[in-house]
């Protein structure tokens, strides 16, 4: 059977209009930002629109109990496990128009696509948006999924609250979803269309990634204990600076993680001085520690490696530290037949252009979805490497092609 094409524009179109919806003007941008946090007021509106153009595709609305949608596009045997696509329409508090929307909606474009050609799947194809993936309005991040795969418990996602103490259930009652009971149904494939969110498709001049995991990620608080004093009177010499310390220890941290290999990174987010005053030497000092490598014998040896260094810094300087754990993901390979249902639809659909396999440095829904159905990614290129930036932006040529091999693997999953 000839590639299937999905229709570029038109994908343009709808990422542009459902864009609107929280829409930022942003200078140096080329089509603005996006402030749509999860299920929030403009976020249920941009899910209502996306529910409005799949049921004129004939699809069938099904929401679980933590406000995962699933649009459905029925097969010849409905009684099959669906092959499912998707991603997230909630976007940072300064995010843009392409990170997670872009996935859902180019699986809308594929089923406008098989529906115009008349094909029929032998099983259903859903399009799944999933709940609170930023984690910018409710920790933790990849909530729905995470709730889906049984990471969490509808309870304790439920309860979740924001800054105003609004929790998750709260602000699922607002939608007036009728919900069902289900955490989970059965899933055959799941394939995730996502932008890059890095720089390295764009590096390499190449349109199309396949995706052969997500690196293994540890976050961390450490804690830096030393002496605060006068800024005038204390001698250099005689100071117990934690924030000097600190300083220190993340400059020798990066440079560790620069020395690794292509796959560590090591990331310092954040930087707190309790009563911090500008003629005070720091006598506290917390910051965090965001450590990631492609496996987790690596990821374990680099944390290692980490908490080595900052207790012989924090010695060095007479300084008490503490380092505590509290979040990770372990390394997620995907499925060696859902990747190569990616390569086999590539050497159909781009037949011409070249593709390159990657691994991911961003966390993703595949993450969790990958824990229970066989699941695989696919990126095109962030100019400049951006993503959660106002500036995010990918070329509407290389969302096509995306969109395409998107299509493409849809298809012969749904046939299999």
């Amino acid at each position: 059977m000839t590639a299937l094409k999905s229709n570029g524009e038109r994908l343009w179109q709808s990422l542009m209009a459902i864009g609107e919806i929280g829409h930022v003007d942003v200078k140096g941008s080329k089509v603005g930002g996006c402030h749509r946090l999860a299920l929030s007021e403009k976020d249920l509106r941009g899910r209502q629109l996306f529910i409005d153009w799949c049921q004129t595709e004939g699809c069938t609305l099904r929401v679980d109990a933590i406000g995962n949608l699933f649009l459905r596009r029925p097969g010849r045997d409905n009684n099959l496990a669906p092959v499912v696509t998707g991603s997230h329409l909630d976007t940072q508090p300064t995010g843009g128009k392409f990170d997670g929307i872009y996935g859902v909606l180019s699986g809308l474009e594929a089923i406008r696509t098989l529906n115009e050609h008349k094909v029929e799947t032998e099983r259903p194809i859903e399009v799944a948006v999933w709940t609170n993936e930023e984690g910018a309005r409710f920790k933790p991040a990849m909530l729905g999924s995470g709730v889906f795969a049984g990471v969490f418990t509808l309870e304790e996602a439920l309860a979740q609250t924001d800054i105003d103490g609004i929790t998750v259930a709260e602000a699922l009652a607002l939608s007036n979803y009728t919900t069902d009971s289900q955490t989970r149904t059965p899933i055959h494939r799941y394939f995730e269309l996502h932008i890059e969110q890095g720089p390295v498709l764009e590096a390499n001049k190449i349109d199309v990634g396949i995706v052969s995991g997500v690196l293994g990620m540890r976050w961390y608080r450490v804690h830096v204990s030393g002496q605060s004093c006068h800024a005038g009177p204390s001698p250099m010499e005689m100071r117990n600076d934690a924030l000097v310390g600190s300083a220190k220890m993340i400059s020798e941290l990066t440079e560790m993680a620069a020395a690794g290999s292509a796959s560590t990174r090591c990331t310092i987010g954040e930087l707190d001085i309790p009563s911090a005053s500008v003629n005070v030497s720091p006598g506290e000092v917390v910051f965090s520690l965001d450590l990631r490598e492609a496996s987790d014998d690596a990821l374990e040896a680099l944390e290692q490696k980490a908490k080595a260094l900052i207790h012989a810094l924090a010695d060095a300087r007479n300084l008490r530290v503490s380092i505590e754990q509290f979040w990770g993901l372990p390394a997620s390979p995907f499925d060696a037949d859902a990747i190569g249902e990616i390569t086999a639809a590539a050497g159909e659909c781009l037949a011409a252009e070249k593709s390159m396999t990657l691994v991911s440095g961003a966390g993703h829904d595949a993450v969790y979805i990958n824990r229970i159905a066989p699941t695989a990614m696919i990126f095109v290129p962030s100019e400049n490497g951006l993503s959660h930036n106002e500036k995010e932006y990918t070329a509407p040529e290389q969302l096509a092609k995306g969109c395409d091999l998107l299509l493409n693997t849809l298809l012969k999953a749904a046939n299999s």
